[in-house]
């Protein structure tokens, strides 16, 4: 996922989303390697990549054109989204219930937007 700061990002995801930061490799020259989780997927991660050329930052938030970019799945949504709106996260679609779960999308300080879903 590009972003425009590590360290920021680092933080965001992990006080605010409660992600678990899985790596944080100094490449020198100012990349670094960093990969963080959902909390409890350590099978899973995203590799935070900060944008270095204009092209890269305009991709900043608008990779997937504003349409939702990733999923979560949860064992309980309603929590999720409350615990989410305690703390100031964006929500773009309340909860709601699909044929295929409870669903609610928010969105991240870079503008991604996110499904949760409880199946």
């Amino acid at each position: 996922m590009v972003i425009d700061d590590y360290d920021k990002a680092i933080k965001y995801y992990q006080s605010i989303l409660a992600f678990e930061l899985i790596e944080d490799t100094d490449l020198d020259n100012g990349k670094r390697w960093v990969r963080i989780s959902p909390s409890g997927y350590k099978d899973f991660a995203l590799l935070l990549t900060k944008a270095k050329t204009e092209g890269q930052k305009k991709a900043i938030g608008n990779q997937s054109r504003g349409r939702v970019f990733l999923f979560i799945q949860t064992d309980n949504a309603i929590r999720d989204f409350n615990n989410y709106k305690s703390k100031n996260v964006a929500i773009i679609r309340e909860p709601s219930n699909e044929p295929y779960g409870t669903v609610f999308v928010f969105q991240d300080i870079y503008g991604n937007l996110w499904d949760v879903i409880q199946p």
